[in-house]
């Protein structure tokens, strides 16, 4: 990001050289034809060429790096930052301070075609596609203070929640459900004690029914969800519930127990490994023939690399699908290296290993991890009631 911005920064000033006449409205169609498009050294978005029509510079800031939520089960720094992110959209609302803020988003699948399950959560920033096209709804919503809204002492008296209440950074916290979407389900269970966290949970455990997502497929696949209150109160807490189990076991996938697989390790002890042998450049299934001989993945096994082979995954592992493919193979596709062709850019999940988490192992048991993830996800689902609005 540093080389991007000096040499965006160069360009700025070659281009107000070169047109330094010419007014902002007349430099604008020229930026075009005059930019250095060399992908290996910029990536132009339509912000940023107007930026440079103006004679706007940049400034790195390390503040702006964060963790976000690239793809499902995985992590990525981004440099998120408004003049430099084309759309953010409403991110800066949710996660103002990335991953110092703290929130919980749901993210919907906006084009969901009754492939797996329609949603996932994060507690970091998500890219805009980590869930198909996603549309988000967050737990917190945050707005710079004004200077006379913020306060820095103690705030934990009788007046903590009003409404102008700023924390440290200057923000001010509101829910993400209103009031009038609290007194909906208050409403509809009378003689409970609910708060707006728990129909936070309750959305995503309904979201998860397996008969939520097959009575309203072709609702689905058009418009974003619409929640109903269940019909009994001891169903509402159920899904409320497993919302919440749900989002622990998301939002904490790696820390989770990795799952006991067979680690094969050829002629060696796997406590004989060095931190070299875990080293990832890209996972895959082995062949294997069917019974009418054509030739098909083994997914009962995943190839990590030349030292490591991991056999015996269980098959209802893969039955947890979230943005059209199992949890399990998000993992074995994102935890390689990979060199994007245009910006000559290298994507090594070795270095968040060894650089973000300190632990070469990070990808062999992120994978281990996300089995146990899968395969709680499926006890827990199995158990939600049937739905019942009628």
């Amino acid at each position: 990001m540093g080389s991007m911005i000096g040499f965006y920064n160069s360009e700025v000033k070659r281009f107000n050289v070169n047109y330094r006449e010419q007014t902002t409205k007349n430099r604008t169609p020229l930026v075009d034809e005059f930019i250095d498009t060399n992908p290996t050294k910029i990536s132009w978005t339509h912000n940023i060429k107007q930026d440079l029509a103006r004679n706007k510079l940049l400034v790195f800031n390390s503040n702006c790096i964060t963790t976000s939520l690239y793809r499902p089960f995985t992590k990525q720094a981004l440099y998120f930052n408004r003049r430099l992110n084309e759309r953010v959209y409403q991110m800066p609302q949710i996660f103002p301070e990335g991953d110092k803020t703290e929130n919980l988003v749901i993210q919907v699948n906006a084009n969901y075609k009754n492939n797996g399950f329609i949603a996932i959560i994060s507690d970091v920033l998500p890219d805009l596609h980590c869930n198909g096209d996603s549309q988000c709804f967050p737990l917190y919503l945050y707005d710079k203070a004004e200077d006379d809204e913020i306060e820095v002492g103690d705030t934990s008296d009788l007046f903590a929640e009003k409404p102008k209440q700023a924390n440290k950074s200057g923000y001010t916290r509101k829910d993400g459900i209103t009031d009038e979407g609290l007194q909906h389900f208050q409403n509809a269970y009378p003689d409970e004690q609910i708060s707006k966290k728990d129909i936070f949970y309750y959305v995503y455990g309904l979201l998860h029914s397996q008969d939520y997502r097959q009575r309203y497929a072709a609702n689905l696949n058009k418009e974003l969800p619409r929640i109903p209150c269940v019909k009994t109160v001891s169903n509402f807490w159920r899904f409320s519930q497993a919302g919440r189990d749900l989002a622990e076991l998301h939002i904490n996938y790696e820390t989770v127990a990795p799952f006991n697989v067979t680690v094969d390790t050829g002629k060696r002890q796997q406590n004989e490994l060095t931190d070299k042998d875990y080293y990832v450049t890209k996972m895959k299934h082995p062949k294997v023939k069917d019974g009418r001989g054509k030739s098909i993945n083994d997914l009962s096994t995943v190839i990590y690399n030349h030292a490591i082979t991991l056999r015996d995954i269980p098959a209802e592992a893969y039955d947890y699908v979230v943005n059209g493919k199992p949890a399990i193979e998000w993992v074995i596709e994102r935890q390689c290296v990979k060199t994007d062709k245009k910006s000559g850019i290298v994507n090594n999940a070795n270095d968040w290993a060894t650089e973000t988490m300190n632990n070469p192992k990070y990808p062999l048991e992120l994978l281990q991890r996300v089995i146990t993830v899968s395969l709680e996800t499926n006890k827990i689902v199995a158990t939600l009631p049937q739905l019942n609005i009628d």
